[in-house]
């Protein structure tokens, strides 16, 4: 990314208030340790850090005959073991320069106030407006994003038109009215407003609409339209969580609404109808956040419908789906539009743990009620798999430990309880569903759960109190491929990798229906004008609205070059520079199967170098390769005329994936690649190929020449793999073209697989 990611986390940190007002010469301060250097007689860096506090304690107290009983636990914040190695603590100017001298000690600062991006995922994207891709594009001035999906909320301030330019000349669209909606609810931001359920209606004659018109009564149009493109909004969160502006990614880019999906049921007349619509009215980028499963390209209406507007050059992007960590689960594999997986951020949301003896604890929470100042009885109840055994239990916090991962199962008995509160100690490490509690509730690692574990089975009459709505940026590692994400091959076109990429998706903050609960807790439902919802639908309009930043930076550039851009300069490694992890594969590497290229990076795709471009007969000569029938292929290209002489599996496109029998005799895969300079004129690349286990990367030529801008080469590529091999087997690297005294790195994934599919037609 553009931004460099610092070694340490800022927080915001806590302090205990009743020591605010008698000690206010303390502040906060986050301390480096060298973790090589913690003595053996430690069982975790937890106890170090207290003891190194402890220390320092001593020896201040030595030197000034105090005889103050704050302990270690009451100065000690946070103690890391991932985002950094180290601790934050509260400390007297005196104190600092004592853990200076501590064994192990690196560095320490004071801590310093954060400003928060409520949607964090465009400072996470690197988007900066005095720099880069943001700067370049104007921040998508002039540039129209059509949304297909539940409708909007004209009302909210993600959708005012302050800072707007006029509405293009181009634009054909219009507001309609209809219920609770009219035209004059549009405006210079929200320049289109239109609604179709013609479809729908005509599968039930009868049914009668709760809101005929464009509002959204569902609040995922809303959520998906500030994600792409929302204006400024200054102020905002989600119950405390995440506060601070709200923007979408192209907040200059106006916003067209096709309300297309109901409440009472979605069909695919109506979608196709809408997309229709969108490209007569003349859109520049469309994000579809929905999808057809198991369905074949010439069948599928969005393929059919994204086809037409490829060839207008409008550029789609689409959602793969959520039902990961499965393979072959996506859909939307559709080879002329992008597919989206999603992925984590550095954003963690807490609550804080204050156990009787002071010691404080940090775990994941997202429960939006009010903490309850007063501590509570603490018990230990072992599993909480059962409503009968937690229904006597009365007004106390208990803890849960989690076991052969019936996390959710606990958290099911516990809400359906009368406990104040619970706190579940599991191993899982994918928290994201869990933490969004009716209840309170707050979820801790197996290391900080057994200091809660040894407090309340140890200690005498334990107690505790939880603290909620705290936000804490910057963690590590991440991004995350999120285990939902629906992974690859494609069943509809396996032989186009998909995936293509990865954008930000888990706990996305936006916009939201003012009228429409956002949770419902045992106490009452709570509104908001701002929602944090996870999903592949959010990650789409995350890489729309890159999209339409690299429309109104390079308008030249067709909707495959802007793919190819974004594909090519993703990146495959985390903000701790190892490779990015997979939520639902135990944290091993992410294959290309999760996460396609990578994860998008909207500074780097503005200057990409290199290029794949296809066109629309590519993409022909594909279908044709597929063997589909001459009415299948027409359905797909609406009828134009078209001719299969050249049918071909291979695309130019920037990925690359192999199937082998696993008992094949023919071992070798050819492809053909053509790539174009977009770079400033004479310019040579090399090639460099990552090493695959079990098979032979071959590339012809290794060098490419290009003398001027806009020159096309080609190249092949060559992948040797075993004769025999094992089933379900998925190899994977990279192919990087390196630009020679230059600073382009243009990389495409490589995945050889013997998986099985239906789909699989005339390779073998």
């Amino acid at each position: 990314m553009a931004t460099h990611f610092p070694l340490y986390v800022f927080l915001l940190c806590f302090t205990t208030p009743q020591f605010i007002s008698s000690l206010a010469e303390l502040d906060n301060y986050i301390v480096h340790m060298d973790l090589s250097a913690m003595p053996k007689a430690f069982s975790s860096h937890h106890t170090w850090y207290l003891a190194t506090i402890s220390s320092i304690l001593d020896n201040t107290r030595a030197a000034s005959a105090s005889t103050t009983s704050l302990s270690s636990s009451s100065k000690l914040i946070y103690g890391y073991s991932n985002a950094i190695h180290g601790f934050s603590a509260s400390l007297s100017p005196s104190e600092f320069e004592e853990i200076k001298q501590s064994p192990g000690y690196v560095s320490a600062y004071r801590d310093m106030p954060v400003n928060i991006d409520t949607t964090h995922s465009t400072k996470f994207l690197g988007l900066n407006s005095e720099l880069g891709t943001l700067l370049a594009a104007e921040k998508g001035k002039d540039v129209i994003i059509g949304l297909v999906d539940t409708g909007i909320w004209p009302e909210s301030e993600s959708f005012d038109d302050d800072g707007m330019t006029e509405v293009p000349l181009r634009w054909k669209g219009e507001c309609e009215t209809g219920t609770q909606f009219n035209s004059s609810m549009c405006n210079k931001k929200l320049i289109g407003a239109r609604f179709f359920n013609k479809g729908l209606h005509a599968k039930f004659p009868n049914l009668t609409f709760s809101m005929n018109s464009t509002r959204d009564t569902d609040g995922h149009g809303t959520h998906t339209s500030s994600t792409a493109a929302g204006n400024y909004v200054e102020g905002v969160s989600y119950f405390s969580y995440a506060s601070g502006t709200a923007r979408g990614v192209a907040p200059r880019a106006h916003v067209a609404m096709y309300k297309a999906l109901w409440d009472e049921g979605v069909y695919s007349s109506d979608i196709i109808a809408a997309i229709d619509q969108a490209m007569i009215d003349g859109v520049d980028v469309l994000s579809l956040s929905l999808g057809l499963d198991g369905v074949a390209l010439y069948e599928d209406p969005i393929a059919i419908a994204t086809f037409a507007a490829m060839e207008k050059g409008i550029f789609v992007s689409t959602s793969a789906g959520n039902e990961g960590p499965y393979i072959e689960t996506l859909h939307n594999g559709t080879p002329w539009v992008l597919t989206v997986a999603a992925g984590t951020m550095d954003r963690e949301f807490q609550g804080l743990i204050t156990l009787g003896n002071n010691v404080s604890i940090s775990g994941s929470s997202l429960f939006p009620g009010n903490s309850n100042p007063s501590q509570f009885p603490l018990v230990f109840t072992g599993f909480c798999n059962s409503t009968e055994e937690l229904k006597n239990v009365g007004h106390k916090i208990i803890v849960c430990q989690d076991k052969d991962n019936s996390l959710s199962e606990q958290v099911y008995y516990a809400q359906n309880s009368n406990v104040t509160a619970a706190i579940f100690v599991t191993n899982m490490t994918d928290f994201e569903l869990s933490i969004q509690t009716t209840f309170p509730a707050i979820f801790l690692n197996l290391e900080l759960g057994e200091i809660v574990l040894d407090y309340v089975k140890n200690g005498d009459d334990p107690k505790a109190k939880i603290d909620f709505r705290r936000t804490r940026l910057e963690t590590k590692p991440a991004p995350k491929v999120a285990s939902y994400s629906s992974r690859g091959p494609s069943p509809s076109c396996p032989f186009v990798l998909k995936p293509d990429l990865m954008a930000p998706g888990s706990l996305i903050l936006a916009a939201w229906p003012q009228n429409l609960q956002v949770v419902d807790l045992t106490t009452g439902p709570l509104f908001s004008q701002f929602n944090i919802l996870s999903g592949t639908s959010m990650s789409c309009p995350h890489a729309a609205g890159v999209g339409a930043l690299l429309k109104a930076a390079r308008s030249e550039w067709s909707p495959a070059a802007i793919r190819s851009a974004m594909m090519t300069t993703s990146y495959s490694n985390d903000n701790d520079f190892n490779p990015i992890q997979d939520l639902g594969n135990n944290n091993k590497v992410a294959t290309p199967l999760a996460i396609g290229s990578g994860h998008v990076d909207p500074n780097k795709a503005l200057d990409p170098g290199l290029i794949y471009d296809v066109d629309v007969t590519d993409y022909v000569n594909l279908l044709c390769g597929l063997n589909y029938t001459t009415k299948q292929i027409q359905a797909i290209t609406r009828g134009n005329p078209y001719n299969c002489s050249n049918p071909t599996l291979d695309i130019n496109y920037p990925s690359f994936i192999a199937f082998f029998n696993a008992n094949a005799s023919e071992t070798v895969r050819e492809f053909s690649r053509t790539v174009t300079n977009v770079g400033e004129g004479m310019t040579n690349y090399t090639a460099k190929v990552t090493a695959m286990e079990g098979f032979k990367v071959k590339v012809v030529p290794e060098k490419l020449v290009f003398r001027e801008r806009s020159e096309k080469q080609s190249y092949k590529v060559s992948l040797e793999g075993p004769k025999t091999m094992k089933e379900d087997t998925v190899a994977f690297g990279y192919l990087t073209w390196v630009e020679i005294d230059g600073d382009h790195v243009v990389r495409s994934p490589i995945v050889a697989t013997s998986l099985s599919s239906d789909a699989l037609r005339g390779q073998n």
